[in-house]
């Protein structure tokens, strides 16, 4: 089938160490971080764009046309009046196919191996062969991933050939790209200025870059087919043997590459695949691309879709070690530290979610029959008593839990829980004292605990005694979104909000009785629920912002006023499942109603994937992140932990504290 021809329409290549090649089905680059080549130098991070583009022309007998597009400023595009992608397709990886106006097709593909920072390119006559040239530019720069690259006079093009080999390496402190082809190439430096990139311009942001090109790769498209294999001078990064000729290698990789993508059950796991990258020795989840590293929130998030659901169990433990290390009093930092970088413990529920995708690592590979080994048991458990005790008895940021077994949290100018915008000094959503979500992370935890320390178990009965008093809303019928946030005597935070959705879904026990949980489900749909997931906050507020739009600071004012998370469909999905039964017919009409629209939606943005957010009012818009770990990984959960699991038998909801199972209440 073949995809929309859009500008807005994004395609995603990922090597497994954090580089990736990204671009549009249209060809346009639109943001700062398209390239063909970005390859991350510390894995999964030291990112840095090498080759950002191709030039690409073909000279047939009826004359020139360009394979490639591109636009200048101001707002000049290449012309398409002599060329046309006849089709797009991503499967197993970006094709497309052109029809010149002398009739002549050709199929171009673009695919990442995985390892290694390497882009493979192809192009292919698909007509009767004739005599057909075509001549490929890259297009240079060596930038950091973030910033852009101007024309300067440091920029080297030299070019070191080695038979079928081409290096360059424009600064020193930059890795060489080494380029493989079966063509013939000619040093012929040249500047492209003022290449546009109209998404950095919408956010507002610098939008205006010069490359550079070496030279030009001419290649006998009539006779063979064409292949650049484009490589970061890094460990493992060169072509899979420097004997092969440019065929052969292509050869070799294709296969590898094709074969292992063939592995995937579904088209959802192989994006899944995308986030899981090299740290070290470990792995580590990516939060998203392309401008994300790895996060502490939607790492332990994401873990559980992304490989608890799809049986990547020892990628999941990896992942978990990996952090296991960074717990400090109980907390762990909202971002994976890099070499001279200062940790930022700045959340409350990093750690909560730690614990609750430890337990479910623990019950999988149980489950499963792979069990973990004392060693790695002894650790993972470590760290989640470690989290558990801590915050009970006190920690930083004014966290810690009351008499009443709720955890409270905050201090000013600090934003703890996943509502994290702030603009200068201003921290747009503080919800400082005791947020919904992190009272159902708190008192999951708890449960959790209470299953290797007894000591924990009345401690959750009061906790979830006073949640169910102290947060429920009679005016509302639905959870208050924050309480006590100025004292035990201020006034609750009534606003609606999504948070209220983990007290009954997205995490293994629900907190509510059944009338409050089916009170709580219909709220959050008739105020909230969108297509693409959950507005963070309702219509009609005065702080509502119907569009992610205009600069960084209008854009972090509407973060979480609004704004839609994809992320947040799975609680909604497995909540609104919940309180129905369980049933068969319920996971039916949840599937057909929710999660399909969510399905429709891997054909728009990013290919394939889910987006960050999207536009609290319609036509909801995909913005942010067109690749989103969270987003993808909580619909995997969904489809393969809620709406695939067998019917549960109709029963009262277990009031019981025994070990934990993944329950419909704790009643």
């Amino acid at each position: 089938m073949s995809l929309a021809i859009d500008d807005r329409v994004e395609w995603l290549e990922t090597d497994g160490l954090g580089g990736f090649a990204s671009g549009t089905t249209s060809g346009v680059r639109t943001r700062r971080y398209h390239a063909i080549l970005l390859a991350a130098t510390t894995p999964p991070t030291g990112r840095f764009a090498l080759v950002n583009g191709l030039d690409v022309v073909v000279r047939t007998p009826g004359g020139e046309f360009p394979l490639s597009f591109h636009r200048y400023t101001p707002d000049v595009t290449t012309p398409t009046d002599s060329v046309a992608i006849e089709s797009f397709t991503n499967d197993p990886w970006p094709r497309w196919i052109f029809r010149l106006r002398d009739g002549t097709r050709i199929a171009h593909e673009l695919f990442v191996t995985k390892e290694s920072p390497r882009a493979v390119a192809t192009w292919r006559l698909l007509t009767p062969p004739t005599e057909v040239t075509l001549r490929v530019r890259p297009l240079l720069s060596g930038r950091d991933y973030h910033a852009l690259h101007h024309e300067n006079a440091a920029f080297r093009f030299d070019a070191e050939e080695t038979g079928s080999q081409v290096r360059w390496q424009p600064y020193p402190d930059v890795p060489a790209t080494l380029a493989q082809h079966d063509g013939r190439y000619t040093h012929a430096p040249v500047w492209y200025r003022g290449f546009q990139y109209d998404e950095e311009r919408d956010r507002g942001f610098e939008f205006a870059e010069d490359l550079a090109s070496p030279g030009i790769f001419e290649f006998d498209l009539g006779v063979k087919e064409a292949s650049l294999i484009l490589c970061a001078d890094l460990p493992n990064a060169l072509p899979a043997s420097r004997g092969d000729s440019p065929p052969a290698t292509l050869s070799s990789l294709r296969a590898q590459e094709s074969l292992r993508r063939a592995q995937f059950a579904t088209p959802l796991e192989r994006a899944a695949d995308a986030y899981l990258v090299r740290r070290g020795s470990g792995r580590t989840i990516l939060a998203g691309y392309p401008w994300f590293a790895d996060w502490g929130r939607d790492t332990f998030i994401s873990i559980r879709g992304l490989c608890l659901a799809t049986g990547r169990l020892d990628d999941a433990r990896d992942v978990l070690l990996q952090w296991a290390g960074s717990v400090c009093v109980g907390m762990l930092p909202n971002r994976f530290v890099d070499s001279g970088d200062k940790p930022e413990y700045n959340s409350v529920d990093a750690a909560l979610w730690y614990v609750i995708a430890v337990h479910e690592l623990c019950e999988a590979s149980k489950k499963a029959n792979r069990p973990l080994s004392p060693e790695d048991s002894l650790a993972l458990r470590t760290a989640a008593e470690s989290i558990v005790t801590h915050y009970a008895q006190g920690t930083a940021y004014g966290i810690g839990m009351d008499a009443d077994g709720l955890l409270r949290s905050g201090v000013p100018g600090v934003q703890l829980t996943w509502m994290d915008s702030k603009i200068g000094s201003w921290v747009v959503t503080p919800r400082h004292g005791k947020p919904v979500e992190v009272q159902a992370l708190w008192l999951n935890a708890l449960r959790i605990a209470g299953g290797f320390n007894t000591q924990w178990r009345e401690v959750y009965k009061r906790g979830v005694s006073s949640f169910r008093t102290k947060f429920w809303s009679e005016a509302a019928g639905c959870l208050y979104d924050v309480i006590e946030g100025g004292g035990p005597e201020s006034k609750p935070d009534a606003s609606i909000r999504p948070n209220q959705i983990l007290a009954i879904g997205g995490l293994p026990v629900n907190l509510l009785r059944a009338d409050k949980a089916r009170a709580v489900v219909d709220a959050v749909e008739r105020s909230l629920l969108t297509p693409l997931g959950l507005r963070s906050l309702a219509p009609g507020s005065p702080d509502y912002r119907p569009r992610y739009s205009g600069d960084g600071a209008s854009r972090d004012a509407a973060y979480h006023q609004g704004t839609v998370w994809p992320w947040l469909m799975g609680p909604f999905i497995e909540a609104w499942v919940r309180v129905r039964g369980d049933t068969i017919e319920a996971r039916e009409e949840a599937r057909q109603r929710f999660f399909q629209p969510m399905l429709d939606h891997l054909n728009e943005a990013g290919l394939g994937h889910i987006s960050e957010i999207a536009d609290g009012d319609q036509p909801h818009t995909p913005r942010g992140c067109p690749f989103q770990a969270w987003s993808v990984a909580e619909l995997l959960r969904v489809e393969k932990q809620v709406l695939a699991r067998p019917a549960a038998a109709s029963q009262p909801m277990p009031v019981s504290i025994g070990p934990l199972r993944r329950a419909r209440a704790a009643g």
